[in-house]
């Protein structure tokens, strides 16, 4: 199980990424994990969009599925025809959102991909065994475990302080988590955690190693890495777009 990161920017793409995307390749399976606005072009660097087999979407802010939109025109008016639809997964409500920002009557929506609701718990996505959970966000919002061939990644999505962050980062290769607050006054609650809060997740799981994501360009990445090194001693990353991780 390879993990590409293909965007890493928060809450809106920066100079230097897209938002939120990560492409998951078993080798004879590809899902992407959010599809932020932005990262349908940089999505193309590393796969064919004919190439993707499942997308699930953590919520349903823009900054993780906004191009989904593009994604369906691909879909529905490729050359050689429409595309055989593509089974996508995310919260309560998924199709009737993407649809409203689409601008359709929501046949285009349908006709490009196939859509299940999530809910916390186990799941299997192909050859893929996959644990959701609810985090702390301002809309429901699910952060994924995701275990193939002996290996377990956790992903974060967008979260405030929350316990169920640490089960799913539970002796995980890589915690992929976002950082998106550094230390200071006035940081809101139950929103997003800050760089140092990650590292204090990515220790009391225990994890292989630390990824920090979902970086607001007006932050400085140095101070990030720095907060985040303080409590966590691993082995600690920043995202960066194209960077491979895991493998095998």
């Amino acid at each position: 199980m390879q993990l590409t990161i293909v965007g890493w920017s928060g809450s809106f793409p920066g100079p230097e990424s897209p938002a939120s995307c990560y492409l998951i390749d078993t080798g004879d399976f590809r899902l992407v994990l959010d599809v932020g606005n932005g990262a349908l072009g940089a999505l193309q660097r590393y796969t064919r969009l004919a190439d993707v087999d499942a997308i699930c979407l953590s919520h349903l802010h823009a900054d993780h599925c906004l191009d989904m939109c593009g994604y369906s025109v691909f879909q529905n008016y490729h050359p050689d025809g429409p595309q055989p639809r593509i089974g996508v997964y995310g919260p309560a409500g998924t199709a009737e959102r993407l649809s409203r920002a689409l601008g359709d009557d929501h046949m285009g929506m349908a006709r490009a991909f196939e859509f299940t609701t999530l809910a916390a718990g186990p799941i299997e996505i192909g050859p893929l065994r996959i644990t959701t959970a609810h985090m702390n966000h301002p809309v429901e919002t699910f952060g994924f475990r995701i275990e193939h061939a002996g290996q377990a990644l956790a992903y974060s999505a967008d979260t405030g302080p929350c316990d169920e962050l640490a089960g799913l980062a539970s002796g995980a290769d890589v915690l992929l988590s976002e950082a998106s607050f550094t230390d200071g006054p006035g940081v809101p609650a139950d929103l997003h955690l800050t760089a140092r809060q990650a590292g204090e997740y990515a220790a009391r799981a225990g994890v292989g190693e630390l990824v920090l994501t979902h970086l607001v360009p007006w932050n400085d990445p140095a101070t990030c890495l720095e907060q985040a090194s303080d409590a966590f001693a691993g082995p600690l990353r920043l995202a960066s777009s194209g960077l491979r991780l895991l493998g095998g």
